[in-house]
């Protein structure tokens, strides 16, 4: 029988050019609070109310310029009001992409791009279970 995984996810790292900047707008998207900013790093995890944790993310100096579509992305699922949640997001900086969802009518999400380029995608509200 195989010894038990020891092992957890520390963080997610993301490549910035300006990582103080990143964190700061991630910081105000989720509500999470920027807990290190060394100047070529920045680190942001949750201050949930409820105590529940997540894996915070870590933001490294880069100075390579995105290219690609990312392979990894976050969804963000709102509890209320997608639409609602949008605005904010572009209010803080965040736009929307095309990276062809808009050809398919069954596309619930709206693709956005974090101020560096990084898509995420914005979820529908879940609907409640019957």
């Amino acid at each position: 029988m195989p010894a038990p995984v020891e092992l957890h996810i520390e963080s997610l790292t993301i490549d910035a050019h300006d990582p103080g900047a990143l964190a700061t707008f991630w910081a105000a998207a989720l509500g999470w609070r920027v807990v290190d900013d060394a100047g070529d790093e920045g680190e942001i995890e949750v201050r949930p109310p409820d105590g529940v944790a997540a894996t915070p993310l870590l933001f490294v100096q880069c100075d390579d310029d995105k290219r690609l579509k990312n392979r990894l992305h976050l969804d963000l699922r709102p509890t209320e009001d997608r639409d609602a949640e949008v605005a904010r997001l572009e209010s803080l900086g965040a736009r929307q992409v095309e990276i062809g969802q808009s050809q398919d009518p069954l596309v619930t999400w709206v693709v956005m791009a974090d101020p560096e380029g990084n898509e995420f995608c914005v979820l529908r509200v879940r609907q409640p279970q019957r």
